[in-house]
């Protein structure tokens, strides 16, 4: 049997990266899927490469009646969530003296208030049982070099998480953190790695990361799989680093 049968899951930034290989290996395990992304065009591809079950919806997570208009369009095509991953998030990297307040307040909008309402509202539509995944960053512990808000805004929804995993406990709702270290995705590009950097960038990671590799959508894919199942019943409150050992270097 299919470990996730039956489950709806909602996966925001699911449109690409890590959330589309949630998304992916969720589907695969018989999850009905909905995707939440900022682009209409990022969204329809990536449905078309999850499956038929799956769902798209287009808005920005900072917009907090955007939870609102998701949440009611989740409970008309399904009735209810089973799980419910807070993936979406940004990152400009920067000294703390270069940290502008936009710059700033972006970050925690997104990566943080986001999560924050994201999670409370949609516990009104989720069932006993169920099981929420927040993706964080070892940057939330491990000092890295001009992501000081970055990290900030990702340490704080480990404690949410602590938190939740508690008071959630008489729902039998799970709570789990997962936290990836640099992995291979589309946002390299973003954050300003050309091609032709690419070599030494995987040449440097490869020496950084004790497991000799630049992470893939995939491991975290799959770690992800392991709290949305009945396979980690026992687990919550926890912050599963899937970094390839980078944290203890």
């Amino acid at each position: 049997m299919q470990k996730l049968s039956g489950k709806v899951a909602v996966i925001t930034g699911g449109n690409s990266g890590i959330g589309l290989a949630y998304a992916q290996a969720f589907a695969a395990e018989g999850a009905r899927v909905v995707i939440v992304g900022r682009r209409q065009d990022a969204v329809d591809t990536a449905l078309a490469s999850i499956g038929p079950d799956a769902m798209g919806f287009v808005g920005d997570v900072a917009d907090l009646a955007m939870h609102d208009r998701l949440l009611a369009a989740v409970k008309a095509r399904f009735g209810a969530i089973d799980i419910y991953v807070a993936n979406a998030g940004t990152a400009i990297l920067e000294p703390s003296s270069a940290v502008t307040v936009a710059n700033y307040d972006v970050q925690f909008a997104t990566n943080t208030r986001a999560v924050f309402f994201g999670v409370t509202k949609a516990l009104g539509f989720m069932r006993d049982g169920g099981s929420i995944i927040l993706t964080s960053s070892i940057a939330g512990s491990k000092v890295m070099d001009n992501h000081a808000v970055y990290a900030g805004s990702k340490a704080a929804i480990e404690a949410f998480a602590r938190n939740w995993a508690l008071e959630l406990k008489d729902r039998r709702i799970r709570v789990n953190v997962l936290s990836p270290g640099p992995v291979d995705t589309p946002i390299l590009a973003k954050l300003g790695i050309t091609e032709s950097a690419r070599p030494d960038f995987d040449k440097s990671m490869a020496a950084a990361i004790p497991l000799g590799r630049l992470g893939q959508p995939n491991d975290l894919a799959q770690a992800a799989l392991f709290l949305a199942s009945d396979d980690s019943v026992f687990v919550t409150g926890v912050n599963l680093k899937v970094d390839g050992g980078m944290a203890l270097a």
